[in-house]
């Protein structure tokens, strides 16, 4: 059995839809668990449906979500003759569950009404790709996953509950192939023992293709993406990127850890604990080798360059000339753990720390808010931070050209460097 995962941009429009089932027809015959995003930009249009509704702005709610049904049921007629009656009926359930809420005022906080709303972009899409793939005689069972992934309630970066995870993912294959060979479920969410959706983090469906591949014990998972593979920069920002054709899965947490978008962070242990491999393939061109990604020794990389946006720089200091030491540090951690926020970078000095974080400015006013209780607090906005791995000192030289820099950390393998944009 195969897992595969297609993502927004691979399912964007009626002729992306249409190349997808094409993929899929390559594989007839074999066992495939298919995960699916929210179509192109739909998480982003539903994000605004969000912020409006919270903002007590409902008639303006409601007319963003109206632009968003209407795309999706476009989309259905488009693809769709035999089934279209019973896709639209499904689609309207689950624009009734949103509707429902957006009637409503809020009384719990936002992350909580994110993931109500924004879970139905992955519900929509697979509900329309499944019935296509049936109208294409390409036999499949849908599903959705909120059945099967159960979470705790932190809302917008959900845990799982392996255990019961894992019984109902069973149970659900083995429903599946009593009469098909394919599944076709959601990445991205799953859900409360109250019923209540969550969400895994932004690009969680890779997280969500891993997590049925550990639990099947799948022969690999597929990323297919809009590039030809890993590449060692984002060709948007370098143009002359070049393909990685074979990472192991210690590189790719590193990568992921300092914020490459090509992989989500908590993708890789799943596979890495039962050695599956991961193929990123390209949907445009199915015929591409692609990068493969195992547990086998890979050496001779080339520098691999991750350039991290809209970072901020919190500079904390003892307020009576304490050294940062062992029990402010554990306080420190502390409320990273209560705000929910991930440092990118951090520098420790005799009586400061300086942390380099993602400005998100509801995080970053709960962060320095907390942080003030202990220490002094200084924010520094405006910034970027360069991650090079496998560096040389001529593309360093290069990369911070005309910069202001701010902070560097370097070590053999990795340097990080902060500078003003």
């Amino acid at each position: 059995m195969k897992v595969f995962k297609f993502g927004g941009a691979s399912v964007n429009s009626v002729e992306r839809i249409k190349n997808l089932t094409g993929i899929v027809k390559q594989y007839q015959g074999e066992q495939l668990v298919i995960i699916i995003s929210a179509m192109g930009k739909t998480t982003n249009a539903l994000e605004k449906v969000v912020e409006a509704f919270y903002a007590g702005k409902k008639e303006e709610a409601l007319q963003l979500f109206e632009i968003i049904k209407n795309q999706h049921l476009t989309t259905a007629k488009y693809l769709l003759v035999t089934h279209y009656n019973a896709c639209a009926a499904q689609l309207n359930d689950f624009f009734t569950e949103v509707e429902w809420l957006l009637h409503d005022k809020p009384v719990r906080e936002f992350d909580y009404y994110y993931d109500q709303v924004v879970c139905a972009g992955e519900l929509l899409s697979t509900c329309i790709i499944s019935h296509y793939l049936n109208q294409e005689k390409i036999p499949n069972q849908w599903a959705d996953v909120r059945d099967i992934i159960r979470t705790d309630d932190h809302f917008r970066d959900a845990g799982i509950d392996w255990h019961y995870t894992t019984e109902k993912a069973t149970q659900c294959w083995a429903s599946v192939t009593a009469s098909h060979n394919i599944l076709i479920t959601q990445g991205f969410i799953g859900s409360t023992d109250e019923n209540e959706s969550t969400t895994l983090g932004r690009e969680g469906s890779d997280y969500t293709a891993a997590l049925f591949a550990n639990i099947l014990n799948a022969e690999s998972v597929t990323i297919w993406k809009d590039v030809e593979g890993v590449m060692n920069a984002d060709p948007k920002k370098f143009p002359d990127a070049q393909l990685i054709s074979e990472l192991n899965f210690n590189e790719v947490i590193e990568m992921a850890f300092y914020g490459a978008q090509v992989i989500h962070p908590k993708t890789i242990k799943p596979l890495q604990n039962k050695g599956i491999p991961m193929y990123v393939k390209c949907f445009l061109d199915p015929s591409l080798p692609g990068t493969v990604i195992h547990k086998k020794n890979v050496k001779n990389l080339p520098p691999i360059i991750v350039v991290k946006e809209n970072q901020l720089l919190v500079h904390l200091n003892s307020r009576d000339f304490s050294f940062m030491g062992e029990a402010p540090m554990q306080q420190l951690y502390s409320i990273f753990a209560e705000a929910r926020v991930r440092p990118n970078l951090i520098q420790t000095g005799a009586i400061g720390v300086q942390i380099c974080m993602d400005d998100k400015q509801d995080k970053t006013e709960q962060f320095a808010s907390m942080a003030s209780t202990l220490f002094d607090v200084q924010l520094e906005k405006n910034l970027q931070l360069l991650t090079i791995r496998h560096y040389n000192e001529p593309l360093v030289a290069t990369m911070l050209e005309g910069k202001e820099v701010i902070l560097t950390q370097k070590t053999k393998e990795t340097v990080q460097i902060i500078f003003k944009i």
